[in-house]
């Protein structure tokens, strides 16, 4: 009977930490192995003027203000790195995980994207948002708390072989087992 209730409590636990609507987007993309050192001896780390890691993102990067994507520096990705791809998801929207951002096949020697780069930057390869067009859209959150928003920079160890417009749950499938590292921060909004 023991053995039985802690099967149950297992299973009820499981259930407990999924996700409602889009399981794909709810799926962190995980590196094979642990984050690399960049060739100054820090970390592969993702930076942005635009807001404290933890901060409060400013209006003109959402939906209230211009909109306009941030930028961003990293530094040196691992060895072997071919090319990277950078996801934005807000993890607190209704509903699971709402993509508000993918870009990839950003080439290797790149260590830096503009403010506005999604509507600036030509050469920046851009998958669908889960408001269903392509390139940046900022937090739009409904009324209430603060939402949290993640921006994941993978360093790959090939490019991606899918086309701009390709729906975010195909750029996370791509990316999954070729991650070399993994370059992130996080900011929220209030509306």
């Amino acid at each position: 009977m023991k053995a039985l209730m802690t099967v149950g409590l297992s299973v009820l636990l499981a259930g407990c930490g999924g996700s409602a609507g889009r399981p794909e987007a709810a799926q962190p993309v995980v590196p094979a192995g642990g984050p690399a050192a960049d060739s100054a001896g820090g970390r592969f780390a993702l930076q942005t003027p635009a807001f404290a890691s933890g901060g409060s993102i400013p209006n003109e990067y959402t939906g209230y203000g211009r909109d306009d994507s941030p930028e961003f520096n990293w530094g040196d990705p691992p060895a072997g790195t071919k090319s990277f791809a950078l996801v934005c998801e807000d993890r607190d929207a209704p509903g699971g995980g709402f993509t508000h951002w993918t870009a990839f096949n950003i080439p290797a020697d790149r260590r830096r994207l503009d403010r506005d780069a999604s509507r600036q930057d030509a050469g920046l390869v851009q998958g669908l948002n889960d408001f269903g067009t392509a390139g940046y859209r900022g937090p739009m959150p409904p009324p209430g708390r603060a939402h949290r928003y993640f921006f994941r920079l993978y360093a790959l160890d090939y490019g991606l072989e899918l086309d701009a417009g390709a729906a975010s749950a195909e750029v996370r499938q791509a990316i999954a087992g070729h991650v070399l590292g993994e370059a992130g921060l996080m900011g929220t909004f209030r509306r």
